[in-house]
């Protein structure tokens, strides 16, 4: 399948796999090869990013990969101004920063590229969140932005929480 799609445009689609059905969900995202390391025992070390979220109308081909048919989503135009929200989230993702680095003692940092439209910066959170693929299928099904800017604040907060109380557990401790 990888050797297809370097023969072509490099792009592809991703999709949650649901172990409680045993399918792949329906809503995904296109992702674009940049690199490609080759590796002396045949695998192989790819760098995508991902594009733009699909929806699965209909898979034409299951052997021996999935093809579907997609639709392209995209955000519903908000009314509201989004700035005060993406500055929350912003905010929330600097106290995440400056509390994981005092609790792992090592020097952290947001990147310097991060995206400033509230809209870049809703898909580049949630594709950052680790260890919550259910949280982040749901927020890729999200075609609101200002609710999926809530939803990662939500999570940021209890994230926030939650390492706060490990540092003071951690600073208690310190002898």
């Amino acid at each position: 399948m990888v050797n297809t799609i370097l023969e072509g445009d490099r792009a592809f689609g991703v999709l949650l796999w649901d172990p409680s059905t045993g399918q792949p969900v329906s809503v995904g995202c296109s992702a674009q090869i940049s690199e490609v390391k080759r590796l002396p025992d045949g695998r192989m070390n790819l760098m995508t990013h991902g594009h733009k979220r699909f929806r699965v109308i209909e898979y034409t081909q299951k052997q021996p990969y999935l093809v579907a048919l997609v639709e392209w989503i995209d955000d519903f135009p908000s009314k509201r101004n989004l700035q005060a929200l993406a500055g929350e989230v912003t905010g929330l993702l600097r106290e995440v920063i400056r509390l994981s680095s005092k609790l792992t003692e090592a020097p952290l940092d947001l990147p310097e590229n991060m995206p400033e439209t509230p809209v870049e910066l809703s898909y580049w959170v949630a594709s950052n969140l680790y260890g919550v693929a259910t949280e982040q299928q749901t927020l890729l099904e999200m075609r609101d932005t200002a609710k999926r800017l809530s939803g990662q604040a939500s999570i940021l907060h209890g994230t926030v929480k939650y390492l706060a109380a490990r540092t003071a557990i951690k600073e208690a401790f310190k002898v």
